[in-house]
């Protein structure tokens, strides 16, 4: 069954995202009004060191009230290319400078929703350049083995679906089957 968007208004802006409203056909013929949220996408990035270590934020989100591990990520600014600002992002939030990023994977994290794509990189070598910019994003900064990832999503400390996809992809990419006890 496919819904079709018949018109969509914006019923607030600012520069970082806007809230629409649409009136949406069903198949049956009904209609119905549905919130969406339109979004800048979204450029996440990484390292994974020789020790198949890969480098995480511990970061409180107020919203939710909760605290967990992320990946280093951020809008994607204009002109700026996806790549470009996910190696950005994670010299800003973590201090290291990605060697040749890798695309990962794209996700839409809340489709029902918003039209957020979410872009994760990875690169197997960086660069300490410094204290990070952007500190205040986060408590603090580590190099965590893959092989404690599936554990950790599993017992909630990476409550951010498009992190934990993108932790679990990482930990099959590199450990394969040495990650099977």
């Amino acid at each position: 069954m496919q819904w079709t968007k018949q018109n969509e208004q914006t019923v607030y802006e600012n520069r970082w995202f806007r809230v629409n409203l649409a009136d949406v056909a069903l198949p049956d013929g009904r209609h119905l009004d549905h919130f969406l949220i339109r979004l800048r996408p979204v450029a996440v990035a990484t390292v994974v060191n020789e020790a198949n270590e890969v480098l995480l934020l511990w970061r409180h989100r107020f919203i939710t009230d909760s605290w967990g591990w992320e990946l280093a990520a951020g809008v994607v600014e204009d002109g700026e290319g996806i790549a470009e600002a996910a190696a950005r992002e994670l010299e800003e939030e973590t201090g290291w400078r990605p060697g040749p990023l890798h695309h990962l994977m794209s996700v839409e994290p809340s489709n029902g929703l918003t039209d957020a794509r979410h872009h994760i990189y990875w690169a197997d070598e960086g660069e300490f350049i410094g204290h990070p910019v952007d500190d205040f994003e986060s408590d603090r900064r580590e190099w965590v083995p893959l092989k404690l990832v599936p554990d950790m999503v599993a017992r909630g400390e990476v409550p951010a679906a498009n992190m934990a996809a993108a932790l679990l992809l990482l930990h099959h990419l590199r450990l394969g089957q040495d990650a099977v006890p």
